[in-house]
């Protein structure tokens, strides 16, 4: 497996990390901090990619990119992560909301959303967890009733990220009562400022924009707001989990750190005990096999196919991955010089991937979900 991609895969990555040198702040560790200046320079920076094409670099020309190979998104993606996430929030419009409308949105939809995404100039956040019903997402109770013409929903969403900051929420209701409760669910594109929509924070130790809880009080929605077919969201949900989480490319940050740990310890990284440096290497090689993995699923999308079973176990593999090297690195962490300006930058970056990695395996799904979805493709196969 060649893991460069090849000589025009490593001149975008070259280029890339040139240009997050140049236009990001040295001391940029994400768009979510308390510092409102961080959101600006994500924003300010995606406009900058988007001017460029590189945001939407393998979307259609038609919808705005430039028709490049999902290779070369993926470059994009793993460099984007590997940096603290210089784009802010456009990794959800730009790998998932995107991608789903042009596979299921009307052409007035397309056109309406299409073009602010690729630009950078909108940020998305998703309804669909709910207070008792987030693993089990099919199990929500927000729902949405005809009424005339349009829709009425109600009902409240949890730990919704960018809630706070989002222009529009990829919603997902409950339209009808089936048998089978992943039936009879549609999703709604519906545009955070109407004042139906109540957003509350939620303080946590991952920063403002986080998390924060979204209540629907009798919104008025169109049929101009549903996306795909009434009632039978769940399928557009389950190609948007498999987009969403190959998106977040967290192993390119695990390997990225790793790879710094010898450089930054200088003579120090000989004084680590053996084990903890064996620890170091294994974890190297889960970060490989986490990127086969994100490749395997990113080779299906590509032929146009979405197989939930490799997406699952795509997520199995990062997400424990975030969580085992984080504890590697902060070890590693404990043995750096304390009146060194580099080390104390590293420290920092360190400290900020643990913080994060600590919900890897809740967020977008629990790796018991993923284990359970995992289980039913090897059955159904």
């Amino acid at each position: 497996m060649d893991f460069t991609m090849g000589d025009a895969a490593a001149g975008l990555r070259d280029e890339l990390r040139a240009l997050i040198a140049e236009r990001m702040p040295p001391d940029f560790r994400g768009a979510f901090t308390d510092n409102p200046e961080d959101l600006e320079a994500a924003q300010e920076f995606c406009r900058f990619l988007a001017d460029r094409g590189l945001l939407c670099l393998a979307w259609p020309v038609e919808f705005g990119g430039r028709g490049a190979s999902v290779w070369e998104q993926t470059v994009v993606r793993e460099e984007m992560w590997a940096h603290h996430e210089p784009r802010g929030a456009q990794y959800m419009g730009v790998n998932w909301v995107g991608p789903t409308i042009m596979r299921h949105g009307t052409r007035e939809q397309q056109q309406q959303h299409l073009p602010p995404i690729a630009r950078g100039e909108v940020i998305w956040c998703q309804g669909f967890s709910e207070p008792g019903s987030g693993s089990d997402l099919a199990s929500l109770r927000t729902a949405a009733r005809r009424e005339g013409d349009g829709w009425s929903i109600s009902g409240q969403k949890i730990w919704t990220s960018y809630a706070t900051m989002a222009q529009w929420c990829f919603l997902l209701a409950r339209t009808s009562t089936a048998e089978r409760k992943q039936q009879g669910l549609t999703v709604f594109l519906v545009p955070m400022s109407d004042p139906a929509i109540e957003v509350r924070p939620i303080s946590s130790m991952l920063g403002p924009h986080h998390l924060n809880e979204v209540f629907f009080n009798e919104l008025k929605v169109s049929q101009d707001h549903v996306l795909g077919v009434v009632d039978e969201g769940w399928a557009v949900v389950q190609e948007v989990l498999s987009f969403e989480r190959v998106g977040i490319a967290r192993y390119a940050r695990c390997e990225f750190l790793l790879q710094r740990a010898p450089s930054v310890l200088g003579d120090r990284w000989e004084e680590l005990p053996v084990g903890l440096r064996e620890r170091w290497a294994r974890e190297l090689v889960r970060c490989r096999r986490a990127r086969l993995l994100a490749y395997r699923v990113v080779s299906t999308q590509a032929e146009g196919r979405v197989r939930p079973g490799d997406s699952a176990l795509y997520r199995i593999a990062v997400t424990t991955l975030d969580q085992s090297s984080a504890d590697v690195l902060a070890e590693i962490a404990a043995y750096l010089p304390a009146d060194d300006e580099q080390a104390s930058t590293y420290r920092d970056d360190v400290a900020d991937h643990w913080r994060y990695s600590q919900a890897a395996t809740v967020s977008s799904g629990s790796i018991e979900m993923q284990r359970i979805l995992l289980a039913r493709d090897l059955v159904a196969s």
